[in-house]
Parts: C-alpha cells; sequence; structure tokens
C-alpha cells in the first residue's frame, strides 16, 4: 500500500463503535482492571496508556500516521516544533559532545543551539548549507550527530541528502533532519540515509493555522530515548492537537501539490521582476541547487523568497502594500503570508549571521497558500509597483 493511502487508513478505535472518524481522547490518565494490569503497565511490561503526558491514543494515532508517511521506525509528538528539536538534541547528546549543524537555521533553533545547548556542556559547529566538503573537516573527535534544514529556512538552500548520510555513515554521526518546509509527502530524509526526522506540525502538516504541533520520527532505539526524555519532562502533545493535525494528514497530499503548483507559477511569473534583485524557488532551473532538490524532491513546496532592489525600506513598503497576503508569524496555511525575516524569525541573529546564510535587509519570504494563483501574483505585483 501507497505510504499516502496507508496514513490516511490508520485508525484508533478503543470505543468499538466503528466510527469513520477517529474518537478524540480527552483524558488525562487511563483506568485499569486491577492493580497488576497498573504494575505491569508501569513496569513497561505492556503497552497500555497509563497517563496522556506518556501516551495517548489520539496522539498515538497522529504519530502513526507520520510513520507511515516517512517510512519511520517509530515517533513520538510534541507540543511545538521547538519542543521537537530541542527534544531531538537533549535525549540523544550529553556534556562534551559536539553538534555539527548547517548554518542556514531557524532562528529559534539557532538560539537553541548557540545559547542553550552550551549551557549543558554540549558545543557545536556551524557549516554551511550548500558546500559538502567543509562538512568533513569540521567534524571533531566528539562530534555525535550532523543537523541541517532543506530547504533551510528562509533562504530556501537545498541539502544535499545523499551526501549528508554518507558522511554521517563514514564517520558514525546522527543525521537529524528538519523536513517541515518539504513535508513527508515532497520529501522522505529517511529514504536517504536520514537517522531522525523533525517536523513544526504547526506549519504544513495542520495547513489551516489553527494548532502548535511537533513530531520526531526515525529509529525505534531512538526515539525510545527521546520517549524517555519527553515523558519525565512533559513536553506532550494535546489529544485535541494531536487530533487536528491527524485529520489534516488525510489531504496534505492534496494540499501540497496545490501548494507546490501555485509557488511554481508566483516564481515563473516574478523571476526576472525589475523591482527584484534575485529569486529562489528550489524547482526553477536558475536554483543553486536545482539538480539536487530535483533527486531528493517531489516538488518544490510552498514556499518562494526574494531580495528586494531597494533593500530595508522597500522590503517594509511592500508588506504593507500587500491587500491580500497576511502578515503573521507562521507559514504553511491555506491563506498566503509573507514575512520579513530579518526584522522577525531571525531577529535574534546578528547582522554578521543573517548575512553568512544569506539573509539579506530586503529579503522577502512568501508561504504561499491555496487562493487563486492569479490572486496571489497580482497583489504581490501591485505591492511591488509601490514599493
Amino acid at each position: 500500500m501507497h505510504p499516502i493511502s496507508k496514513a490516511i487508513r490508520i485508525h484508533t478505535d478503543r470505543t468499538n463503535e466503528m466510527e469513520h472518524s477517529s474518537p478524540m481522547f480527552l483524558t488525562s490518565s487511563f483506568c485499569f482492571d486491577n492493580s497488576e494490569d497498573m504494575r505491569a503497565a508501569f513496569a513497561d511490561e505492556t503497552d497500555d496508556n497509563i497517563y496522556s503526558r506518556f501516551s495517548n491514543p489520539t496522539v498515538q494515532e497522529f504519530v502513526d500516521r507520520m510513520v507511515a508517511l516517512e517510512g519511520a521506525e517509530a515517533g513520538y509528538a510534541t507540543s511545538s516544533g521547538m519542543s521537537a528539536i530541542f527534544a531531538s538534541f537533549m535525549a540523544l547528546l550529553k556534556k562534551g559532545d559536539h553538534l555539527l549543524s548547517c548554518n542556514a537555521i531557524f532562528g529559534s533553533t539557532h538560539t537553541v543551539i548557540t545559547k542553550i545547548l552550551p549551557k549543558f556542556g554540549i558545543e557545536y559547529t556551524y557549516v554551511p548549507a550548500d558546500k559538502p566538503e567543509e562538512w568533513e573537516k569540521a567534524i571533531q573527535p566528539n562530534t555525535k550527530m550532523f543537523y541541517i534544514e532543506t530547504p533551510t529556512n528562509p533562504g530556501l538552500e537545498i541539502v544535499d541528502l545523499e551526501a549528508a548520510s554518507n558522511v554521517c555513515k563514514k564517520h558514525n554521526l546522527l543525521l537529524n533532519v528538519d523536513n517541515c518546509f518539504a513535508t513527508p509527502v515532497n520529501q522522505r530524509p529517511i529514504d536517504f540515509g536520514a537517522d531522525l526526522v523533525v517536523h513544526s506540525a504547526t506549519k504544513w502538516i495542520d495547513g489551516q493555522g489553527r494548532v502548535l504541533g511537533g513530531v520526531i520520527v526515525g529509529k525505534k532505539a531512538l526515539i525510545h530515548d527521546i520517549y524517555l526524555f519527553c515523558r519525565s519532562t512533559g513536553p506532550a502533545l494535546s489529544a485535541f492537537n494531536a487530533w487536528v493535525l491527524s485529520k489534516s494528514l488525510e489531504t496534505l497530499d492534496v494540499r501540497m501539490e496545490r501548494h507546490g503548483g501555485n509557488a511554481l507559477q508566483l516564481a515563473k511569473a516574478l523571476e526576472g521582476h525589475p523591482k527584484i534583485k534575485w529569486l529562489k524557488y528550489p524547482f526553477l532551473a536558475s536554483h543553486p541547487q536545482h539538480r539536487i532538490a530535483l533527486k531528493q524532491m517531489k516538488n518544490g513546496g510552498g514556499i518562494v523568497c526574494f531580495e528586494l532592489a531597494g533593500g530595508l525600506q522597500s522590503g517594509k513598503k511592500f508588506l504593507d502594500n500587500l491587500k491580500m497576503l497576511s502578515l503573521t508569524a507562521n507559514l504553511g496555511d491555506t491563506k498566503s503570508i509573507a514575512s520579513h525575516p530579518a526584522s522577525t524569525t531571525h531577529a535574534k541573529l546578528t547582522e554578521q549571521e543573517r548575512l553568512a546564510v544569506n539573509i539579506t535587509p530586503g529579503l522577502i519570504r512568501i508561504s504561499v497558500g491555496l487562493e487563486h494563483v492569479d490572486d496571489i501574483i497580482s497583489d504581490i505585483r501591485q505591492a511591488l509597483e509601490n514599493c
């Protein structure tokens, strides 16, 4: 069975009422028939649910669907994308370990790596996302994990997953991939050798700007360590949010096809515009890593980014001139969204750090929605004319 069909057909049924749509288990804890059953559950001799901070049937359905889509062995869901990323670090790294990471990453992930992990004695080194020849040079005797995003946020650099996997296998490193921008219907990092895949399910997985959520999938032994860490530290996904996210997965494939189609048409329409210095979209032939994108992605995803010729002031005018697109701290919605990374999602980086990953003062990130593409193009064009 195709992974998409398999994921849609996964169903949690604990009420024996044969519901076509899975029910929500909005409960903090679960009961046992007798003391021996309860003892066995706490001793991990059974997989019975105990407490919703540990496990919950609704949450597990969402996890099982993500595992099927990503081709993973196991998974664990968290309350947000950042809690998933943090747990994937803290459960598997310890004092004295070294983390290798691509420098083009989400702003909050940058803060975790540079400000929080060092408090626990975990070292890090950044390497360019687009220069595999420099990755191996940065590996140290205590390096344990290589963390990457692809496509990167917000600059849409494409990291060669096969090359990253080869480096990790050669040096016995864990490969941890943020697959948020692509989603599992467009890219499956595990097929290229990733050990772990993390998502902010808040984005394309939900797809409608409703709830927060995160998920980590990968090798069973690694997920077990992450589960034990999260079970004690508590970043549990609520059953309600899990139900919303699980239902959203049933339409992920068709949504991402439309997002990607709209984004490609938008990119083609804007490429060469006199107000734009450069534009990036993975499935445009002009993208520097276009060949790699074609190798590992089904379509180019729903993000388009470009640099305005007028820099910072033009960027502000462009956002203020938009009439249909939303200005909001999110992406992956049915509604198209515009943002200015240098002053928002990546504002905590220094100017030097931003420029190192091509986050320039006039960079605009467009999360392309499901509106009619002509309306998206029209709104952006009119905003460009007046900036």
